[in-house]
């Protein structure tokens, strides 16, 4: 027997939608099911006919474009291959006047099974001295009254300049002293995560708010930016919402790569259009992603080469001398201190970034005061090994050399001098082989930590290194001894 032949359906109506929406939400995001079902109403069913309330036209051209077979699926499934869907939407009305929220699309006669058709309107919202919604839930747009949501506690004054970030400080330093006016419009910070995106773009506004009090700076991350925009299509309020960010003086988005996935078409046109605005009344924008503008994907051409427009910097690994800073800077506004060579063992140990340097301080932090034990060295390397998910990834270059020339008793420097005193030349050739073997730096720059020297020496070392292993026993046991002491 075909479904909708002789099949019993109920005629409650609430039941009926209530048994789709269990449907519906087993198949979709739950953000989008929360987003674009659960504002839904049930009005009637009428002879086969399940009649739904949406909040507006919008609303129903997304359902339209989206869940389509989604609903016509569950409608086959609920009402038979006769039922049909028809959409209701709200009439709002401002004051006296009235103004129908209706929209005039075509209609068939002889609709297809779960196939939506008119749109009527009913019932009637008034609302009375409407103001203009904000996206972060604050009354109107007075300007004093926006708030920036930056974190006051990244500043430039913790951000510890070095080489690995030192255009980008200089590039955010002159926005903040003349936002919008520098040829750095947009910023384009990118970098992999825990380099420093979000800490220096919020400095960059942070600086900008004290330089220029009455300006209105907003930080916001892709993700709430893409949650605000579906709030405002589900109200009606997409001109609401493009007015809001089009009255900012200096916009921050965060992590944009996330506009990138899944269908935010929609969103990304907002943004292209914010952009633009912006752009034309020289106000400042500051973007920060995972990926370069030339790596970042999903993104509508348009929008993606406005993103060039203006400066594209990278944030990098920061070197062992600012780790070191990082780390100190770090205490400091702890206020406490850790014994100098546990701080240059953290630094030498924790490369890959600040976040995860920050991770370890505290887990060392946390075991000497709750367990009440003397932060030693010993406690560094405990902590480390179960911090790190993988010690062999986390050895630098830096801490390979510590550890071979406090091994041989001889100091950095001479690993570096131009020398062919045999003992040099073999901790050397100890530091390239391990170097090569337990990290991820080509042979070019391992050649110059090591004297500068060019990567065909390097491999030659290596070479050496491992012939020696398999034939000299004194050479074997050194190797052996270096590696328990770089715990690997």
């Amino acid at each position: 027997m075909m479904a909708g032949e002789n099949m019993e359906v109920s005629t409650d109506y609430k039941q009926i939608w209530n048994n789709c929406l269990n449907f519906i939400e087993d198949n979709i995001d739950p953000e989008a099911f929360k987003n674009w079902f659960v504002p839904i109403v049930p009005v009637a069913l009428n002879k086969g006919t399940l009649t739904i309330q949406v909040p507006s036209p919008t609303y129903y051209e997304c359902l339209e474009n989206n869940y389509f077979r989604l609903l016509k699926s569950v409608i086959k499934k609920e009402l038979g291959v006769t039922g049909k869907l028809k959409y209701q939407v709200l009439i709002q009305k401002t004051g006296k006047q009235e103004t129908d929220m209706s929209i005039n699309l075509p209609s068939s006669q002889k609709q297809t099974v779960g196939n939506p058709g008119t749109l009527k309107p009913i019932n009637v919202y008034t609302a009375s001295n409407k103001e203009l919604p904000d996206p972060f839930v604050l009354p109107g747009l007075q300007k004093r009254r926006i708030p920036t949501n930056l974190n006051s506690s990244m500043t430039f004054d913790n951000f510890i300049e070095g080489d690995c970030n030192r255009l980008v400080r200089s590039a955010g330093w002159a926005i903040a002293k003349q936002p919008g006016e520098t040829a750095f419009n947009p910023l384009f910070i990118y970098s992999e995560a825990g380099l420093g995106k979000t800490h220096i773009a919020n400095a960059i506004g942070n600086q900008t708010k004290e330089n220029f009090p009455d300006k209105v700076v907003v930080y916001v991350s892709a993700d709430l930016f893409y949650q605000q925009f579906m709030e405002a299509i589900k109200n009606n309020n997409r001109d609401d919402f493009l007015y809001f960010y089009q009255s900012v003086d200096m916009l921050i988005i965060d992590d944009i790569q996330f506009l990138g996935t899944g269908n935010k078409e929609k969103t990304q046109e907002a943004l292209f259009y914010i952009f633009n605005h912006l752009q034309q009344k020289r106000k400042q924008l500051i973007i920060c992603s995972d990926k370069s503008p030339v790596e970042i994907s999903g993104f509508d051409q348009r929008l993606l080469s406005r993103f060039k427009w203006g400066l594209a910097a990278d944030l990098q690994v920061p070197d062992l001398e600012t780790r070191i800073a990082i780390l100190k800077n770090k205490l400091a506004n702890n206020g406490v201190e850790f014994p100098e060579e546990i701080v240059n063992y953290l630094a030498l140990r924790v490369t890959s970034n600040t976040r995860e340097l920050e991770g370890a301080m505290i887990a060392i932090l946390a075991q000497a005061s709750l367990n009440r034990r003397k932060i030693t060295e010993e406690l560094a390397k405990e902590m480390i090994d179960k911090y790190v998910k993988s010690t062999a990834k986390e050895i630098s270059i830096e801490y390979i050399q510590k550890v071979v020339c406090d091994y041989f008793g001889i100091t950095i420097d001479k690993i570096n001098a131009n020398t062919r005193k045999r003992e040099i030349v073999q901790a050397r050739q100890f530091c390239m082989y391990f170097a090569k073997k337990y990290t991820k730096m080509p042979l070019s720059t391992i050649g110059k930590f090591c004297g500068d020297k060019d990567h065909a020496t390097v491999l030659h070392s290596c070479r050496v290194i491992e012939n020696l292993l398999e034939t000299d026993k004194k050479i074997r046991s050194y190797s052996e001894d270096i590696e328990k002491k770089m715990k690997i």
